[in-house]
């Protein structure tokens, strides 16, 4: 199987190294695609850098900041057209757990066509995000952190 994670980035010069890290400790034979938005930052100069050096991670340069959505867009379909059996999103900013990503893909494995892994419910947690109503499902979901 063979598998895919996309990882956009702005200004994550600061947060990609650990992330790239925790991934490719986590799941060492997926490959990265590093989706820069043209970040000020450096943040593209270094994906570069580790590319050259990792065969498994890859960077797709977009020519600004152009969103997280056209990012993950852009990062599938380069992936859809290298024939990738499975496509991840993982946010640079260590929000998303790589260490969890085995659980998904062993779904995956079992049959499942479509896996998602959420913050909103038993066993997952909200750090440091403000509780409103646009960015809780319930209250409920605010008080596990």
């Amino acid at each position: 199987m063979r598998v895919l994670t996309i990882i956009p980035t702005y200004n994550e010069i600061e947060s990609l190294p650990k992330t790239l890290q925790r991934l490719r400790t986590a799941v060492p034979d997926s490959d990265v695609l590093i989706a820069d938005d043209n970040s000020p930052d450096g943040t593209g100069a270094y994906a570069d850098g580790i590319a050259a050096a990792d065969p498994r991670v890859h960077v797709l340069h977009r020519k600004g900041k152009e969103g997280l959505g056209a990012a993950y867009i852009a990062g599938f379909r380069w992936g859809l057209e290298r024939d990738y059996d499975v496509l991840v999103e993982m946010d640079a900013d260590g929000s998303h757990k790589p260490e969890q990503l085995p659980l998904l893909l062993e779904a995956v494995e079992a049959g499942a066509d479509l896996v998602i892994g959420s913050r909103w419910v038993s066993g997952g947690s909200v750090v440091n995000w403000p509780c409103t109503a646009r960015s809780c499902p319930g209250a409920e979901a605010c008080t596990r952190a």
